[in-house]
């Protein structure tokens, strides 16, 4: 296992608290920054990507779905 894979899943576990924090707090920003940031260590855990690499991804990603949904843009 590299550290990549393993920086992924500390990942994965904070954004899941933060989620978890947030739904307590009823701050709901939070609560979408915890969903955000569990799918980054996720990605980042499956493929062992760098963070910058995951980073270029996630971005990727979020720009095809404003193309593809006009409510989004």
């Amino acid at each position: 296992m590299n550290w990549d894979r393993i920086a992924g899943i500390w990942r994965q576990l904070k954004g899941i608290a933060r989620n978890q924090w947030g739904r307590l707090t009823a701050d709901y920003p939070s609560v979408a920054g915890g969903e955000r940031e569990r799918l980054r260590g996720k990605i980042q855990a499956t493929h062992g990507i760098t963070r910058q690499a995951n980073e270029r991804r996630l971005a990727e990603w979020v720009a095809r779905q404003h193309e593809i949904d006009p409510i989004h843009k």
